[in-house]
């Protein structure tokens, strides 16, 4: 009975997290620059039916692995060509995430402990917000998180060499194989990292010699390395620039995204915010524990699982929040556990508890209110508000359950209230990343411009690549005095159809016989209006962009100019 139950709940965690990441997926525009580069990517693999070569605007772009390309690509042919198909992948991704942090949580903690688990990963805002969100991160985190259990898996079995231990390690170098697909070989360097050191930790230094490290890495390198071999043998340099230059020298010394090693803190504590809180509460019970002997290498683990990931991505210089989604599975099992030991601590614990919880949290969200109300000319229209929504649900909710607590000696309706908290955190978020849209995506300037893209109009950027432009107009962009990221692979003097460099070639092309539209910032306009000749009509606006167009237009739209910030 207890297997048909155990998928009972799996079937569970996966319902309850479609229901948050599904809804409305393909309802925002796409977010510059990330979610308009990997739509386009997997578009462009779509039309060219070549799903070897990741190729932006056209051109090669090895930044990145295709896994992730390659599903979305996958979702392209079943719903075409939109928001939504790009985006499920991701949410595919942290779906399966949730239900394998249940199954972990469960085979480390138990049941309730993995269900409690889930919850928190599931509304964890870092997770919630990149599980709709289209990006290569929550694809990396799915196949480590998927690794880890399954090394975890091998290991409480003892036995490597033979039976489940073997098959479990076998799957184990499979799952960091296709995370290598996804974005390089820091997969194989977090998950293996991982285990080596818990090892070591454990005194358990010997295990490692009694696993299949033959087999595994067989297995490693017949999943990862066909696609890199066929690459290079396509794009010779590939290799090189993939890992020198994409990975050990970003690693090293990029300034790209560069940030203090004190970044990822405030990330965690925000992106982890409530459950967070109950770990120290999980760590307590597990070392008052009768089963101390027992649970504290499962603590561990996840204490190296956690540390090793964020150590790694806080050395360089270049981060970005989503860098640190793989890390918040441990944690999300750690305050798993320690919400499901709530009901055990008596009256006056949990009070204690609860109350602490409840102080934090209306500190926390009357700092954040003045803070939203003292910024909110500076945001975008709506997300002041929504920001402060979300801070007051949480003390709300913290403070519901402290007198819950207080009054009946119990865990549950807290608990229920957080979690209802962070469902409305979940609405408001949504709302405010509408409201912010027309900041950082351009779908409307798109639609705006598509109509004059008639023949063999160019469609051109100045000084700056918005990476959604092909994917709504269905046209190359074309990159004025601006290589950026698409030029580190190609060469623009060899590839004058995507690149035009300088003022006199911009001159000439502008009052050439080709339509010609131009989108470029605002602060450009009054430079670009004494230069071009004609002068250009300013046809279509969106945030900080303009779009001008090299004919007369019977129906300019000038207000677009006082229409921005």
């Amino acid at each position: 009975m207890e297997p048909r139950t155990r998928w009972r709940r799996i079937a569970l965690c996966a319902i309850v997290a479609a229901i948050l990441y599904l809804p409305a997926l393909g309802r925002p525009a796409l977010w510059e620059p990330d979610e308009g580069r990997y739509a386009e990517i997997a578009r462009e693999m779509v039309l060219s039916s070549d799903y070897i070569t990741p190729r932006d605007d056209y051109l090669r772009y090895f930044e990145k692995p295709p896994l992730v390309y390659w599903s979305e690509a996958a979702a392209i042919k079943f719903f075409g060509a939109n928001e939504f198909a790009v985006r499920l992948p991701a949410a595919i991704f942290s779906i399966g995430e949730v239900v394998l942090v249940y199954v972990i949580g469960d085979a480390m903690f138990g049941a309730t402990a993995g269900l409690l688990a889930a919850l928190a990963l599931a509304l964890m805002p870092l997770v919630f917000g990149f599980a709709r969100f289209a990006t290569l991160d929550p694809a990396l985190a799915f196949f480590i998180t998927a690794a880890l259990g399954a090394f975890y898996a091998a290991s409480e079995g003892g036995d490597f060499d033979a039976g489940s231990g073997r098959l479990w390690m076998l799957c184990a170098a499979a799952m960091l194989a296709l995370g290598t697909l996804c974005k390089g070989p820091v997969a194989l360097a977090l998950g293996g990292g991982i285990a080596v050191i818990w090892f070591l930790l454990e005194r358990r230094g010997r295990d490692i010699l009694r696993m299949p490290l033959l087999t595994c890495a067989i297995l490693y390198l017949a999943i990862a390395v066909p696609w890199f071999a066929i690459a290079e043998l396509r794009s010779p340099g590939f290799l090189k620039f993939f890992f020198v230059h994409e990975h050990l020298e970003r690693f090293v010394s990029s300034t790209e995204h560069g940030w203090g090693p004190w970044f990822f803190i405030p990330i965690v504590i925000v992106g982890g915010w409530p459950w967070l809180f109950f770990i120290p509460l999980g760590i307590r019970e597990i070392s008052n524990s009768p089963e101390n002997d027992r649970l504290m290498p499962r603590l561990r683990l996840l204490i190296v699982w956690f540390a090793v990931i964020f150590v790694f991505f806080s050395i360089p210089r270049s981060k970005l929040g989503t860098y640190i989604l793989p890390a918040m599975p441990p944690l999300a099992i750690a305050a798993g556990y320690g919400l499901s030991r709530l009901g055990a601590l008596g009256r006056d614990r949990l009070t204690r508890t609860t109350g602490v919880f409840a102080a934090i949290n209306v500190a926390a969200g009357a700092a954040a209110i003045v803070a939203f109300t003292v910024t909110a000319r500076r945001l975008p229209p709506g997300v002041a508000a929504c920001g402060a929504i979300i801070a007051a649900a949480i003390a709300i909710a913290a403070v519901v359950a402290f007198a819950y607590a207080r009054a009946f000696g119990r865990a549950d309706v807290g608990v229920a209230a957080v979690t209802i908290a962070m469902l409305i955190a979940i609405g408001a978020s949504s709302i405010a990343r509408a409201d912010a849209a027309p900041y950082v995506s351009y779908r409307r300037l798109a639609r705006a411009v598509e109509p004059y893209l008639n023949g063999s109009c160019i469609l051109g950027s100045y000084r700056h690549y918005v990476q959604s432009l092909p994917f709504y107009t269905g046209r190359r962009e074309v990159s004025v005095e601006y290589w950026g990221e698409l030029g580190e692979f190609a060469d623009p003097a060899s590839e004058p159809t995507n690149f035009i460099g300088g003022q006199k070639r911009l001159l000439d092309v502008w009052a050439g016989p080709r339509c010609f539209v131009l989108v470029a910032d605002r602060k450009d306009l009054p430079a670009l209006a004494g230069t071009l000749t004609p002068a250009p009509s300013v046809i279509a606006c969106e945030g900080k962009k303009v779009a001008l167009y090299n004919r007369p237009d019977p129906a300019p739209a000038p207000d677009c100019v006082a229409a921005g910030r």
